[in-house]
């Protein structure tokens, strides 16, 4: 059951992944220039006060180094690249293990 979670949780992942690379692709050659959506943009659409409650939280940890180089490097990110990322991992923590060829192993 976990598995099915797994995979189902990294397909919906890669597919937005994707749908955000065509939006991406779709908004660079109509502006004849290269546009990323960041993932703070994502996150900013979805649910900006979440976001504002995040650094808070966060910055208190290992004398704010896992906010400022980590955190804002994560948030920079261009957003396909990270749900295709997850969706990735999802899916390799969901997938079937290989049948043992030859005798069990103990």
């Amino acid at each position: 059951m976990i598995r099915f979670l797994f995979r189902f949780v990294g397909l919906i992942c890669l597919a937005a992944g994707f749908i955000l690379l065509i939006y991406d692709g779709t908004k660079s050659i109509a502006g004849n220039a290269l546009f990323l959506t960041s993932v703070r943009t994502l996150w900013e659409l979805i649910n900006a006060g979440s976001l504002a409650k995040l650094e808070p939280m966060i910055r208190p940890y290992a004398g704010g180094y896992l906010w400022d180089p980590l955190m804002v490097a994560i948030l920079a990110a261009p957003s396909w690249g990270l749900l295709g990322f997850f969706g990735i991992l999802f899916l390799v923590l969901g997938r079937k293990k290989k049948p043992l060829i030859g005798y069990a192993r103990p």
